[in-house]
C-alpha cells in the first residue's frame, strides 16, 4: 500500500466511523454532504441504467452526477425537511438496489427502477410518519457502514482507489458473504450506538434558509 493510499484510507477510515457511529449527532454538518453524496451516486446509476458505461455515457454520467450531486447539497442546505427526505430517499434506493443485486440482477434499468420507487416511497414515508430520527440514524449508519467496509476494500485491493464508491462496495459485497456480514455486522452495531447515544437527543430542524417571500 502507497503513502498516498495509506492517507487517503485513514481519512474515509475515520469519517467513516464518525458518520457510522456517531452520524446523528453530527446530521447538520453532514446534510449537505449526505445531498452530494446521494445526487452523485443517482446521477452516475441513471446514465449508466439508460444509456450503458461506454466511454461517452461515463464522462456523462460524471457530469451529471456532479450536478445532480451540486442541486441536492444546495437544496439539503437551504431546506431541512428536503435534506431529510433525500436522506431517506438515499435508504430506500440502496435497499432497493442491493435487494436486486442480492437476488441476482445486474446492476441496470430494472434496477434503476426498483431502487427509484422505493428511494420515492421512502422519502415520502420520512416525513409523512415523521419518523425523520430514524431514518437519519438507519441511513447515516449504513452510508458509514459502506464507506468503512469500501475502506478496507480498498486497502486489501479488492476495488482501486479509483474506483471507490458505492457502485464498486456494492459490487464486491455481492460478491462475497464476508463482507457483506462486515457490512451488516457494523451497521448493526452502528445503530445500536446511536439509539443508545441519542436516546436524550434530538435534532433542531431548522428555519428554511431562504424566504422567497422577502
Amino acid at each position: 500500500m502507497g503513502f498516498e493510499i495509506l492517507c487517503m484510507a485513514i481519512i474515509a477510515l475515520f469519517v467513516g466511523m464518525a458518520i457510522c457511529f456517531g452520524g446523528y449527532r453530527w446530521f447538520m454538518l453532514l446534510l449537505p454532504i449526505f445531498g452530494f453524496v446521494f445526487g452523485f451516486g443517482l446521477g452516475l446509476d441513471t446514465m449508466q441504467s439508460l444509456f450503458g458505461a461506454g466511454t461517452f455515457a461515463t464522462v456523462t454520467s460524471w457530469v451529471v452526477g456532479f450536478i445532480v450531486g451540486l442541486v441536492f447539497a444546495v437544496l439539503s442546505y437551504l431546506f431541512y425537511f428536503i435534506g431529510v427526505a433525500l436522506l431517506g430517499g438515499m435508504l430506500g434506493y440502496a435497499i432497493g438496489v442491493g435487494f436486486m443485486g442480492l437476488i441476482g440482477f445486474d446492476p441496470g434499468f430494472l434496477t434503476w427502477v426498483v431502487g427509484i420507487i422505493l428511494g420515492i416511497i421512502f422519502a415520502i414515508a420520512t416525513i409523512a410518519l415523521n419518523i425523520q430520527k430514524w431514518v437519519i440514524i438507519a441511513g447515516t449508519a449504513f452510508g458509514g457502514a459502506g464507506v468503512i467496509i469500501g475502506t478496507f476494500l480498498m486497502a486489501f485491493g479488492v476495488i482501486p482507489p479509483a474506483a471507490f464508491g458505492a457502485g464498486a462496495v456494492r459490487a464486491a459485497i455481492a460478491d462475497s458473504w464476508f463482507w457483506l456480514l462486515g457490512f451488516l455486522l457494523l451497521a448493526a452495531l452502528g445503530l445500536a450506538a446511536q439509539v443508545f447515544t441519542g436516546r436524550n437527543y434530538q435534532v433542531e430542524a431548522y428555519e428554511n434558509r431562504i424566504d422567497f417571500q422577502t
